[in-house]
């Protein structure tokens, strides 16, 4: 490693007289603070093609984590979005809404995804997107039967299932969800006969074993849950339902079922993503940031099939440049305020108590990945989700069209990209 590093800084410092400190940033040696290896520095010098895995996140890697590389090196750098399996994730998993696009589009579409195009006119058709509801609610009651089975997890089909499933890490800002939740539920106790959208708001979550704050936030979600669960007042009307030992097997029961996808990672964190993919691909309309493949998927389906809120990458850089202060936040917000005060009271949390004061002190005092700075957004987005929901016309006319204009995420489509433009090798 030390004689690439010799050779390769050599032909930096030739190249760049210049700037001689780009030697240093270069350098695949760091001395502080202590002194090892940067892999991912050796990772791209040993490489001939470096590549996110959706186009923002190749962007970042471009402009920002390997800049001067790219700067140095720039046909090394180019952008490969991967993608799901159909036949998994669609066929496997979505048999009934497998056999209406073979029956609208015809063969073949399982390994041509762009064949899903054809749907696009059946938006229209009143009749089909009759059908498309009926298969929708047919994996609703599918997902409740499975986790009554599995969980004694009591469901109720006819509310909208509104769906955060992935991995649990404060940057996908699961709490985000939680404080929504609580809001909901707050608004409910305060005016009980104001109409309301009927919600069940499905997590699946793992987490590292010794990633503390992620364990808290799941205590904190299971005592809410429970709270809401004894509470004849809302329960009819908002329910959580967390299932243990959440895995891909669960992920295909969950997927054909979800009406709403939530994808609200702070701007910037995430890579990609798949689980948006596979959501999308089976009709869930989404509510996100412009985060990942989140990007690419409103720019198919259209910026009116897609429920966008809150910071943009760029955003979120300037904010933290600028010093953000969460308890700001806090004390401009009445309804974040009421939020966090009825989590910090203790009364929705029974025995974890001792969780929901660590988690909620962390938010008050440092918030890193800004969950304060986009509630609001995040609130009145999900605002129009409801107002949106009450036209199932419209919402299955704009769930048809994510199905339709979301083949460019199969993983065929992502792997001929490698074998095109990085293994320059032939399909086997």
């Amino acid at each position: 490693i030390y004689q690439i590093n010799d050779w390769f800084l050599a032909e930096v410092a030739a190249s760049h007289p210049e700037d001689p400190e780009m030697v240093d940033r270069m350098s695949l040696i760091q001395e502080e603070p202590f002194r090892g290896v940067r892999m991912a520095h050796l990772a791209v010098v040993g490489s001939s093609k470096v590549n996110g895995v959706a186009e923002l996140h190749s962007q970042l890697l471009r402009d920002r984590v390997l800049k001067d590389f790219s700067a140095y090196e720039p046909h090394k750098f180019t952008n490969v979005t991967n993608g799901i399996t159909p036949r998994r994730f669609m066929r496997v998993a979505n048999p009934g809404l497998s056999e209406l696009i073979t029956e609208a589009v015809g063969d073949g579409w399982l390994t041509d995804l762009d064949k899903l195009r054809g749907l696009e006119p059946l938006a229209d058709d009143p009749s089909f997107r009759e059908r498309f509801a009926q298969i929708e609610q047919a994996n609703k009651i599918n997902l409740a039967q499975a986790l009554v089975e599995r969980d004694g997890i009591i469901l109720e089909p006819d509310t909208k299932y509104d769906v955060m499933v992935k991995r649990l890490h404060e940057y996908k800002r699961q709490i985000l969800k939680l404080l929504h939740v609580v809001t909901l539920y707050q608004r409910i106790k305060s005016n009980p006969d104001v109409p309301t959208v009927p919600r069940t708001i499905i997590f699946g979550a793992k987490a590292a074993p010794g990633y503390v704050m992620a364990k808290q936030t799941i205590e904190l979600i299971l005592a809410v849950a429970k709270t809401i669960d004894s509470d004849p007042d809302v329960s009819e009307r908002l329910r959580i339902a967390f299932p243990a030992n959440y895995n891909v097997i669960l992920n295909q029961v969950i997927v054909p079922a979800a009406e709403l996808s939530e994808q609200i990672s702070m701007a910037g964190k995430e890579a990609s993503g798949t689980g948006n993919m596979k959501f999308a691909l089976n009709g869930a309309l989404t509510i996100g940031t412009l985060d990942g493949a989140n990007v690419e998927i409103r720019d198919l389906v259209g910026p009116e099939n897609f429920f966008l809120f809150g910071l943009t990458e760029e955003e979120v850089t300037d904010v933290q440049a600028r010093g953000y202060t969460p308890r700001d936040y806090y004390e401009r917000d009445t309804d974040l305020r009421r939020a966090i005060d009825a989590l910090s009271g203790g009364a929705l949390l029974g025995e974890a108590q001792e969780a929901g004061a660590a988690v909620i002190n962390h938010l008050m005092n440092s918030d890193p990945f800004l969950v304060f700075a986009d509630y609001r957004a995040y609130l009145e987005e999900q605002a129009v989700v409801d107002a949106n929901y009450l036209d199932q016309a419209d919402w299955n006319r704009k769930a048809i069209l994510n199905v339709a204009r979301t083949g460019y995420f199969s993983s065929d489509r992502s792997i001929q990209d490698y074998l095109d433009r990085i293994w320059h090798a032939e399909k086997g």
